[in-house]
């Protein structure tokens, strides 16, 4: 376990997680096929996610990328994911990317993950700048970023393709150790 509050637990991706994070994927589809395609996608059944999982897994331990899962406590259901992704580790860089079930929805808990992922950030894997990338619309999102004190930088031109969509101009917030 990386980190705890209120009654939730933040856990770095594990292969026993397959099950879970397909059922998180079906059950929040509309939530995550704009922004998290690749994920929806590579999680919508049991096998696919058990092979999403083994490939995380793998990354993880190779500092390649990060995927943190939130659990309840109690239940030890799956309610959100937070990617430490876009490693640049001669800058010192990483970006969040995240997404909470619909159940959970604001209740604080993506921002107090930020929060906690933002520490263990800084003080285990040695990161310097943290960015969080937005789109101006996604206003919980934006909250997310402004809460944990990360500072808008600017806007960033056609910086993400929606599926089906045009690109979006999205907004880089920044947050240094």
């Amino acid at each position: 376990m990386v980190a705890t509050f209120d009654t939730y637990n933040i856990h770095p991706i594990q292969e026993k997680d397959a099950w879970k994070l397909c059922d998180f994927a079906v059950a929040n589809e509309d939530r995550l096929k704009r922004y998290f395609p690749k994920t929806l996608a590579q999680n919508l059944t049991p096998d696919l996610a058990s092979y999403f999982t083994k490939k995380k897994t793998t990354q993880f331990r190779l500092n390649e990328e990060f995927l943190f899962t939130i659990k309840e406590q109690n239940s030890n259901a799956l309610v959100g994911l937070v990617y430490i992704k876009e490693l640049d580790w001669k800058k010192k860089q990483g970006e969040f990317a995240y997404a909470i079930g619909y159940p959970f929805e604001g209740k604080g808990i993506t921002s107090k993950s930020i929060k906690a992922l933002s520490k263990h950030a800084f003080e285990n894997l040695g990161l310097n700048t943290l960015q969080i990338i937005v789109h101006k619309n996604n206003l919980s999102s934006v909250q997310v970023a402004k809460k944990n004190h990360f500072i808008w930088q600017e806007t960033l031109k056609n910086k993400y393709t929606p599926p089906g969509e045009s690109p979006l101009d999205m907004e880089l917030y920044e947050l240094y150790k």
